[in-house]
């Protein structure tokens, strides 16, 4: 076999013509190094010696766009500093900077529905473990367009079963971080069980999280249940979602067996992209009457106008 040995000029020529299945999504990013946005998807890459990509040395956040306005942008950079804090990486400009080049990016894009993700890694430097390798961290921005969910959507509902995937170690579910490995095998995992999302469960039998929401329920009392953040990431929606409904019911935070989810009135899915939707059915039974319920029409109304009202706007 031979492996062709190509210059500076043909490698970019090749690269330019390679084929890039999620291009058509990218409206604008941004890479710090080069200090500025581009809208060609083809030059959306990470070098390879970033310890983002060989060591998962890096964190990120995903913002939602709705009408024009980054949705919990504020909420989403302060979970990304408690992340970095942990993690002792520092991004290679203040933050006062990173925000503002977030709205330029999704400025940039030109799309009112859609999303943007900020990633903030160790930098480049070597191939190596050693943090130290990387005299500057890395931080790039991607926007990508989208569209506001059907009504279909929520009147329908989500299916749901209990994952095999155990729960992450407590001090990891803190940190949004590029290794998702337990999340993207959720995803796989759920779709070979025909359901839409599965939940996990710490080792003492804990309901913990969805791959990439989180979960609470409504019990017969009224109240709305949250599972303690120790194996699941405080999600910005969810705590927002809390903040709302404190106005209306008991809102609780405790420790969720299976046995009791099984009994919930209302379960109900929190996040970004999301916001509140209602499972209808769990492990093959329906919840309730297998329909999604009062609270969760009712939760996810006011969700989604105080996010898109408190929404930062970089679109006239």
């Amino acid at each position: 076999m031979s492996v062709p040995v190509l210059d500076a000029a043909a490698w970019s020529a090749k690269l330019l013509e390679l084929p890039r299945p999620g291009a058509a999504n990218v409206t604008a990013f941004y890479e710090h190094r080069m200090g500025a946005i581009c809208r060609d998807a083809r030059f959306l890459l990470v070098p390879l010696d970033d310890h983002m990509v060989h060591r998962g040395d890096a964190i990120f956040e995903s913002l939602s766009f709705m009408d024009g306005r980054i949705v919990q942008l504020d909420a989403h950079l302060e979970r990304m500093k408690h992340s970095a804090s942990v993690l002792s990486l520092e991004p290679p400009c203040p933050w006062e900077e990173l925000r503002a080049v977030a709205i330029e990016v999704a400025r940039a894009g030109g799309s009112r529905w859609g999303g943007l993700k900020v990633l903030l890694g160790r930098g480049c430097g070597g191939l190596g473990v050693d943090p130290g390798e990387c005299r500057e961290s890395s931080l790039y921005m991607v926007a990508t367009k989208g569209h506001p969910l059907p009504e279909a959507f929520w009147q329908k509902g989500l299916t749901a079963a209990r994952s095999d995937i155990p729960a992450k170690q407590p001090w990891l579910a803190q940190i949004k971080s590029t290794n998702y490995l337990a999340n993207a095998l959720m995803a796989r995992e759920a779709r070979e069980k025909g359901v839409n999302v599965t939940f996990s469960f710490d080792e003492q039998g804990f309901l913990a999280e969805a791959a990439i929401a989180n979960v609470a329920m409504v019990d017969r009392a009224g109240r709305m249940l949250m599972p303690e953040f120790r194996h699941a990431l405080p999600g910005t929606t969810s705590i927002r979602a809390m903040e709302l409904a404190k106005a209306f019911m008991p809102v609780v935070l405790t420790d969720i067996t299976e046995e009791i989810l099984e009994q919930a009135s209302e379960i109900l899915v929190l996040g970004t992209t999301c916001e509140c939707v209602a499972v209808t059915h769990y492990n093959g039974k329906p919840v309730g009457d297998g329909r999604p319920g009062p609270m969760a029409d009712r939760l996810r109304h006011l969700l989604h106008d105080a996010l898109v009202t408190g929404g930062v706007p970089f679109l006239e």
